[in-house]
C-alpha cells in the first residue's frame, strides 16, 4: 500500500508573463484577494516572466533556482486515494469533486471557533507566490509553484489557547463525490496534524492555487496544506477541519502503517522505509519523452534544514521519523 501526495518548493520560473498579468483576477476567484488593489501592485508595469530569486527569498526557502515540474505533469502524477490509488486516477475522476460551496470548521482549543466559509475564512489574507520542493515518500520529487496564505495567519484568528499543542486537519470523505472513498483502503476520513510550533512555522502554507490558476480538484482543491520539509502525504487536501488539540492527533498512514510512516515524517535520507532506500530520489522532470530525470540525493528536511531544523533540536530523529 502506497501513500498520497503533496507538493514543494523553490523554482526560478514561476508564472508566465501572460498569466500574471491576468494574476489579480485569478486570484479574486481563487477567494484570496479583494476585488479591488493589491498594495504594491502596479497594472502598468508587470515583472518579467523570468522571477529572479533574491538572496533573501533562497534563505526564507519561499524560492529556489530548480527546474520546475511541468503542469501536465504535476496535475496528473498524484497520490490522492480518496479518489483511487493509481497516480492518474485522480485526474480522471476529481472531476465530480464540488469545491464551491466550501466551508472549513475551525474547533478544539482555541477562543474563536467556528465553521466559516472558505472566503471567510481567508478574508484580507493577502496571498503569496512560493514555488516548494516536494518528496513524496515513494521517492520522487517535484518543483511546484503555489499560491497559498500563511497557515499561521489563518490560526492566529481563532486565538488558540496554551492547550493548543498540535494542529489537526481532517479531509472530506464523500463517497458520492470521491469513489476511493468506497475502497476499505484508508480509515475514512483521511486525518493529519501538525505540532503547533510546525503549523506555525513561516513555510507552512494553506494552498488554493498552483501555477497561477485555481488548484484543480486532483490536487487537493479548494483547499490543501503544503509543508515542505516533510514526505508528502502530510499535505492534506480538500480540508473540512482544522481542529486545536492537545495531544498528538491520530494521522491516517500512521494509523495504518505506523511502522513506515510515522507522526513527523520529516525528509529523512538516514531514515529509510522499511521497504526502500530514501537516500536519493527521481525528479520529476517534465521531459515530454521522458518522466523521470537522474536519480538526486535526498537532502535533509527536503532542503529546507537551514529553515526548520532547530524546531527539532535535541530530538532522536530515527525514533521520531
Amino acid at each position: 500500500m502506497r501513500l498520497r501526495e503533496s507538493l514543494h518548493v523553490p523554482a526560478d520560473d514561476i508564472t508566465d508573463e501572460a498569466v500574471y498579468r491576468d494574476r489579480r483576477r485569478v486570484l479574486a476567484a481563487i477567494g484570496l484577494l479583494p476585488a479591488l488593489g493589491v498594495a504594491g501592485c502596479s497594472e502598468a508595469a508587470p515583472p518579467p516572466s523570468k522571477v529572479v530569486v533574491t538572496p533573501a527569498q533562497a534563505k526564507s526557502g519561499f524560492r529556489t533556482a530548480e527546474e520546475q515540474t511541468r503542469e501536465a505533469d504535476a496535475t496528473s502524477y498524484n497520490n490522492f486515494y480518496e479518489f483511487g490509488t493509481a497516480k492518474d486516477d485522480p485526474s480522471n475522476a476529481a472531476k465530480t469533486l464540488r469545491t464551491s460551496p466550501w466551508t472549513v470548521a475551525v474547533g478544539g482549543h482555541c477562543a474563536k471557533p467556528g465553521r466559516l466559509s472558505l472566503d471567510d475564512l481567508l478574508k484580507g489574507l493577502r496571498p503569496e507566490e512560493r514555488v516548494y520542493r516536494m518528496r513524496c515518500v515513494e521517492g520522487w520529487s517535484m518543483v511546484i509553484p503555489w499560491l497559498g496564505v500563511p497557515l499561521a495567519d489563518v490560526l492566529k484568528r481563532f486565538e488558540p489557547t496554551s492547550k493548543a499543542k498540535y494542529v489537526a486537519f481532517t479531509s472530506l470523505a464523500d463517497p458520492r463525490q470521491m469513489p476511493g472513498v468506497r475502497a476499505d483502503v484508508l480509515d475514512w476520513p483521511y486525518r493529519e496534524g501538525l505540532r503547533i510550533d510546525e503549523a506555525m512555522h513561516p513555510l507552512t502554507l494553506l494552498v488554493t492555487g498552483m501555477y497561477g490558476k485555481p488548484v484543480p480538484q486532483q490536487n487537493g482543491a479548494p483547499l490543501r496544506l503544503v509543508v515542505p520539509w516533510k514526505y508528502g502525504f502530510k499535505g492534506i487536501k480538500s480540508i473540512i477541519a482544522i481542529t486545536f488539540v492537545e495531544r498528538m492527533p491520530k494521522t491516517s498512514w500512521n494509523l495504518s502503517q505506523p511502522s513506515e510512516y510515522g507522526f513527523f515524517s520529516n525528509v529523512n535520507p538516514a531514515v529509510d522505509h522499511p521497504r526502500w532506500s530514501q537516500k536519493s530520489e527521481r525528479r520529476i522532470a517534465g521531459s515530454a519523452s521522458k518522466l523521470f530525470a537522474e536519480r538526486i540525493p535526498t537532502r535533509p528536511f527536503n532542503g529546507y534544514a537551514e529553515q526548520v531544523a532547530s524546531l527539532y533540536a535535541g530530538m532522536d530523529l530515527k525514533k521520531w521519523f
